[in-house]
């Protein structure tokens, strides 16, 4: 019985549902505001650093669909960078384990004025789970943007990133 629904499932293939595609005339918008505030702000695309201070990695598959067919996140003038000598924008995942605020402080001295930092999910925010944890400790740096959500989805990290370029022209 096992082996018959084995080979049932390989020959069938996998079942997922279809995502509905964002609708083009937001994409658009959003693509517009996004780059016009970016180049206004700085005179070219956002540079986006990411660091992981102890987070799940959902928060971090996120971030990856950011780069997918449907978010494109180049088309709106944001790229990842590897460096924080190379970014404006440092995104912390994760509860902030003390062993990371050595890391944190580090990047956020290297990123080059103006910079901002944006605190991505509920660990970030408030801990989430492992608030009162012997391992977790206070920011080293002031967030200028926290996205809530765990984790949240992309299109609330491009919402959220737009609204910091916005406020801060």
């Amino acid at each position: 019985m096992a082996w018959r629904r084995l080979a049932s499932n390989l020959l069938r293939g996998p079942v997922g549902e279809a995502m509905e595609p964002p609708p083009p005339q937001t994409v658009l918008a959003l693509s517009q505001r996004l780059e016009a505030a970016a180049r206004r702000r700085l005179g070219h695309g956002l540079g986006l650093l990411h660091v992981d201070a102890g987070s799940c990695n959902g928060c971090e598959l996120e971030l990856a669909a950011l780069g997918n067919v449907v978010y494109d996140l180049e088309r709106f003038g944001l790229r990842f960078v590897a460096s924080p000598r190379h970014a404006d924008v440092l995104l912390v995942t994760g509860p902030l384990a003390r062993n990371m605020h050595e890391a944190i402080g580090r990047a956020f001295v290297a990123t080059a004025e103006p910079k901002w930092v944006v605190a991505l999910g509920d660990c970030a925010v408030d801990f989430g789970v492992f608030k009162g944890s012997y391992a977790i400790g206070e920011s080293p740096v002031a967030f200028d943007l926290t996205v809530r959500g765990c984790p949240p989805a992309p299109a609330q990290i491009l919402e959220g990133l737009l609204a910091l370029l916005e406020a801060n022209r």
